[in-house]
């Protein structure tokens, strides 16, 4: 045993060894001989250890961002392809791989549709092909959906196994798949063009969105599925079925067979107790709290002073999703890595008391969202943590004159 624990410490730090030469310059095609030659096989448990270390030893999430397409390119010829075990249908890990196969097939769809356009000479009209194209476009934008599944329900998890940097990395590049999806889809919404600038659409952005998604379908498959699947106990597996209706489903439904622990089932179903809870304004029970936390037209969450989510309000359309599953998390894990710098510089900022409050407001899904983060301090005046405060304020921008009589918004209720 002792063999095997000392082999396999010494293939992560080859393999550590041979990706530092890889991002100092040395030529792919070199390091992959090196890869057979020195390491000779290797698992996904090795690969995650390799750049977890890494990152301990100061290497930049960002730098190995940037790299780890080359990465899994170079060690490709040396990862052991495990046998995928049978799940019943429902498992969140059954309805991933699922939906990676729906992905894959729309993929092949829009390569199709674009080997189309390059048959054309360059001054054809590619009406079918690209009505084919812009199609496939709009079924691979439902990949958001098996991304913030991810990021939000199984991320945290891994995270309570201790296991962050390649997450981080991981969500990184799903930031990448998003940026240039949403940069084709400016193109393809241009109503016209000749078939010659298509090809040149198709040769860059759309070549660029088949291989983004199509590397990141193969790090799931196996690197993070086959990890989960050997690290999550049945707990953590209901604990992310519980939370994935929140974030929908990628172009296929979960199938049917999977049974979550029966406590994780009691907890979805749990309602609040009705013990008073005496405030310094008045008293409420436990559901009546909930029940005014559901009604207020605002999304409310509550980070404590150790920077961990601790509370989020459920109101019937949030701006955006929240899941059980972020409870506990430090909020810097509930952001892509591309926002940390600005959640960390707010926490700074109001933790030291240099600023109270801090506004943005954007444009998101066709509504004008006005978003407040506020410091809450005790008493006393120290820190105890940050509220988030979250409205859908179209509806009051588009307001005009007065209303002084009743008059309801909603039709009467029969």
């Amino acid at each position: 045993m002792s063999e095997l624990i000392n082999n396999r410490k010494h293939r992560i730090e080859t393999l550590k060894h041979i990706i530092r030469h890889l991002h100092a310059g040395q030529a792919p095609d070199e390091v992959r001989e090196q890869m057979r030659r020195l390491v000779g096989e290797t698992d996904y448990a090795e690969i995650v250890a390799m750049e977890q270390e890494l990152i301990a030893e100061g290497m930049p999430v960002e730098e190995i961002q940037s790299m780890c397409d080359l990465h899994s390119q170079v060690t490709r010829d040396v990862l052991v392809q495990l046998p995928a075990p049978s799940l019943p249908g429902g498992h969140p890990a059954d309805t991933m791989r699922k939906e990676n196969a729906a992905l894959t097939r729309v993929l092949g769809d829009m390569r199709m549709a674009m080997a189309e356009i390059q048959t054309l000479s360059d001054n054809a009209i590619p009406k079918g092909a690209l009505l084919k194209w812009r199609h496939c476009y709009n079924e691979l934008m439902d990949i958001d959906k098996h991304y913030q599944r991810k990021e939000n329900a199984i991320f945290s998890r891994l995270e309570a196994h201790g296991i962050t940097g390649p997450s981080k990395v991981m969500w990184a590049k799903d930031d990448e798949v998003r940026d240039v999806l949403k940069e084709l889809g400016r193109a393809l919404a241009v109503t016209d063009g000749l078939a010659g600038e298509w090809k040149m659409v198709a040769q860059t952005l759309g070549l660029a969105v088949v291989n983004a998604v199509s590397e990141m379908i193969y790090k799931e498959e196996n690197i993070l599925i086959p990890m989960c699947l050997n690290l999550f106990t049945e707990e953590d597996w209901g604990e992310i079925w519980l939370a994935s209706p929140r974030y929908g489903w990628c172009l296929v439904e979960p199938g049917k067979g999977y049974q979550p622990p029966e406590k994780i089932l009691r907890a979805g179903k749990q309602i609040p107790m009705s013990e008073d809870i005496a405030l310094p304004t008045g008293t409420l029970n436990l559901k009546q709290l909930t029940a005014i936390f559901g009604t207020l037209p605002v999304d409310l969450t509550f980070v404590d002073a150790e920077d961990r989510v601790a509370f989020f309000s459920e109101g019937p359309d949030r701006v955006f999703a929240r899941s059980r599953a972020v409870l506990g998390r430090k909020v810097q894990h509930c952001h892509p890595p591309k926002s940390v710098d600005t959640v960390d510089q707010i926490l700074a900022d109001f933790r030291s008391g240099r600023q109270n409050v801090a506004e943005f407001w954007i444009h998101f899904h066709g509504r004008f969202v006005h978003i407040r983060y506020f410091a809450v301090r005790d008493d006393a005046g120290a820190y105890a943590g940050t509220l988030e405060v979250t409205q859908d304020v179209s509806p009051i921008r588009a307001l005009e004159g007065e209303r002084r009589l009743l008059e309801y918004d909603q039709p009467q209720a029969t």
